[in-house]
């Protein structure tokens, strides 16, 4: 059927994250969230991050991985501003962490 796709299952609810992935979701809200949904496809400001780690590809058509998410969230993209120098190694590490939830 042309213009259907596979629907991804839900995001992991937030009362289940571990300590590292609700520390990754406190660092989402407070850098991410003005721009990006977090349990939509559909975009905000930037692309909708469901089911960002479950698909092949990033929405740049990068591959969806932690070096290539890094890189994004470090050094930014396009329009996404870089966040290399506000987000330290731990801060970091929990956020990939989260993203890996959704």
């Amino acid at each position: 059927m042309t213009g259907c796709k596979a629907s991804l299952p839900p995001s992991t609810p937030l009362s289940e994250l571990s300590p590292q992935q609700t520390s990754g979701h406190q660092v989402y809200v407070t850098r991410c969230a003005g721009c990006h949904y977090p349990n939509s496809e559909d975009p905000l400001h930037g692309p909708g991050l469901k089911g960002v780690y479950r698909k092949k590809y990033l929405p740049s058509g990068a591959p969806a991985n932690d070096d290539r998410v890094t890189a994004v969230i470090e050094r930014g993209r396009n329009m996404m501003p870089a966040f290399g120098n506000n987000l330290d190694d731990q801060q970091l590490a929990d956020l990939l962490a989260y993203l890996h939830t959704l």
